[in-house]
């Protein structure tokens, strides 16, 4: 493609250079720029990109976009006074605006998104409208399965898998948004049909620094809606405090469908039945009832399926069609996942990593009426410290027996993360084994008829973080191989 048309759908102060140039691709990484590249430099928390240029124009990129002046060599230079909105100007234009071929629902909150957006893909899917999915787990085009590098990709490569899934024969997507993603304007350009809002607890204040910091980056998914060019809905959690706020806040500019299990929700859930095989629940909805069957289980999963009902209605799916293909559907990886085993007792792994997710989980575990919860947990390094005793508080109230272990590390030193989890734990139902392998094993050799042995924070990931390498790790393996190993392990 040409730079000139391109040059066109972003607001550049200057340009010095050429704009009869073929474009072949669109990046923020240097490492990445060559010829027939366009270069943005991005500045980010820690790093400004704008430090890389020289390297972009060494290695021959055609273009350079950059907040601030700059020696350009060959490359053209373009300025302009928000480069990451340039990025996401830039690259929608080069992908032919694919957003405006796709029903798109994004879902945001602190906890629910990764297992609504899979609901929501698979009622899709039934319905024969060809859904693609970008999220935490992975991202899926058509038959294509791609690992996720982040919940919610940058701008151009977003627009990227946007153009992919159109090219595949898609008519719809659905996508995690981060509220990382909507201060860094990776979603500008994107139209959703549906913006859905989960919840919200303490989470990412590492980042945001404070809650209500947090919600207005929530929020502005959904007033973003104001400004398309189609006019979409919003699909609030109205049993959720800050769920009422946002619904309060937008009013009556945005078309709002609210869901939950209090009178006033317009998806609303009723006598829910929870047990070893899954979640029913009466769902009024459209004047209309119906007898929701689902194959995971929990009262946080009831809240993921009426959000997942109500925006594949957006989408155009019938309600009746989506509550139909909600009894098939998949499990989520990582999330409430059962190892499977000949055992008399049950062991789960869930990505349970803030407070009020292992809180829900914990809940769940109890709904089960089991003799015992065993759970095995940790904190992330370098994140949000303020949470670490929030999270032994619940461990410490609701689990029978904690094994305090690793998650990712990072740079933080392990003990020093479990320090700041056991002054809560005043209980003393705990004890510490920073190996985190060890520490699902002995878990699982402790296990006895009925309990439930809950393995905590990691869920889908497959890999383990340190403060010099990363290692792969799989918790479910871990747990499986335990499980077809107990009584001769050495722990």
């Amino acid at each position: 493609m040409n730079l000139a048309p391109l040059l066109a759908a972003i607001s550049a102060t200057r340009v010095d250079g050429s704009t009869e140039r073929d474009i072949s691709a669109i990046t923020c990484d240097s490492r990445r720029a060559g010829p027939g590249s366009i270069f943005v430099a991005l500045k980010g928390e820690h790093v400004d990109a704008a430090t890389f240029i020289p390297n972009a124009v060494a290695n021959g990129t055609e273009a350079v976009v950059a907040e601030r002046d700059f020696p350009a060599g060959h490359a053209t230079k373009i300025l302009v006074p928000n480069a990451r909105h340039a990025l996401a100007d830039l690259a929608a234009a080069f992908y032919d605006y694919p957003a405006r071929s796709l029903k798109i629902a994004g879902i945001t909150g602190t906890n629910g998104k990764t297992t609504t957006a899979f609901l929501i893909k698979h009622i899709c899917d039934q319905a024969l409208y060809r859904c693609g999915l970008i999220g935490t787990v992975r991202y899926e085009i058509g038959d294509e399965i791609l690992p996720a590098a982040r919940t919610t990709p940058e701008s151009h490569d977003l627009q990227e898998l946007l153009w992919k899934m159109k090219s595949a024969g898609c008519r719809a997507a659905v996508m995690e948004v981060s509220s990382h993603a909507l201060v860094q304007a990776r979603v500008r350009g994107v139209i959703f049909d549906a913006a859905v809002f989960t919840n919200l607890t303490q989470d990412h204040l590492d980042y945001h620094k404070t809650i209500e910091a947090y919600f207005e980056a929530k929020t502005t998914l959904f007033t973003g809606l104001r400004e398309q060019r189609k006019r979409g809905k919003a699909v609030i959690n109205l049993d959720d405090r800050y769920g009422r706020l946002l619904a309060q806040r937008l009013g009556d500019d945005i078309p709002q469908i609210t869901y939950g299990m209090g009178a006033r929700a317009d998806f609303r859930a009723s006598n829910v039945h929870i047990d070893f095989h899954g979640t029913s629940y009466q769902l009024d909805a459209a004047g209309k009832s119906f007898l929701v069957r689902l194959p995971s289980i929990g009262t946080f999963n009831v809240y993921n399926s009426l959000a997942a009902l109500a925006a594949s209605s957006v989408l155009g799916v019938e309600v009746r069609h989506g509550v139909l293909a909600l009894a098939q559907a998949p499990a989520v990886p990582g999330r409430l996942e059962v190892i499977p085993g000949q055992r008399q007792f049950r062991v789960f792994v869930d990505y349970a990593h803030t407070p009020d997710a292992l809180l829900n989980v914990l809940k769940t575990c109890r709904e089960l009426k089991p003799e015992r919860v065993i759970l095995v947990f940790g904190c992330g390094g370098n994140r949000d410290r303020t949470k670490r005793s929030q999270m032994g508080a619940v461990a410490d109230q609701h689990a029978d027996f904690s094994i305090i272990t690793n998650d990712n590390p990072r740079k933080e030193k392990p003990l020093g993360i479990v320090e700041e989890i056991t002054p809560a734990m005043t209980a003393g139902r705990y004890e510490v084994i920073v190996d985190r392998r060890e520490a699902i094993i002995t878990a699982i050799e402790m296990a006895k008829p009925r309990d439930i042995v809950l393995i905590a924070g990691k869920g889908h990931e497959t890999y383990q973080e340190f403060s010099d390498h990363t290692v792969p790790f799989d918790d479910a393996a871990i747990a499986s191989a335990a499980l077809a190993n107990k009584g001769t392990n050495p722990w």
